[in-house]
């Protein structure tokens, strides 16, 4: 049984470090209840700060993730636009 990394790395032909796997599972899961998440909320969340969730934001954003990821607002930190 592979793990769930192992698992989006297969399926996406990118290999995502624990960092931005952590990421993307909160996104997949916060996705159906909400469109806009702050990059600060996000870290507070997930224990990371909210530069590291910025710069692994691309990273994610450019695998095929299954999800559509845009930068979309800058006031009071980064918001990014989720959709599934």
């Amino acid at each position: 049984m592979s793990s769930p990394t192992k698992e989006i790395a297969d399926t996406q032909n990118t290999e995502l470090s624990e960092r931005q796997t952590r990421i993307l599972e909160y996104l997949r899961d916060q996705a159906p209840e909400q469109t806009y998440f702050k990059s600060r909320l996000i870290a507070a969340e997930l224990e990371l700060s909210s530069k590291e969730v910025g710069a692994n934001m691309p990273i994610i954003q450019q695998a095929a993730t299954h999800l559509e990821i845009e930068k979309w607002g800058y006031s009071s930190g980064t918001t990014w636009k989720v959709t599934p």
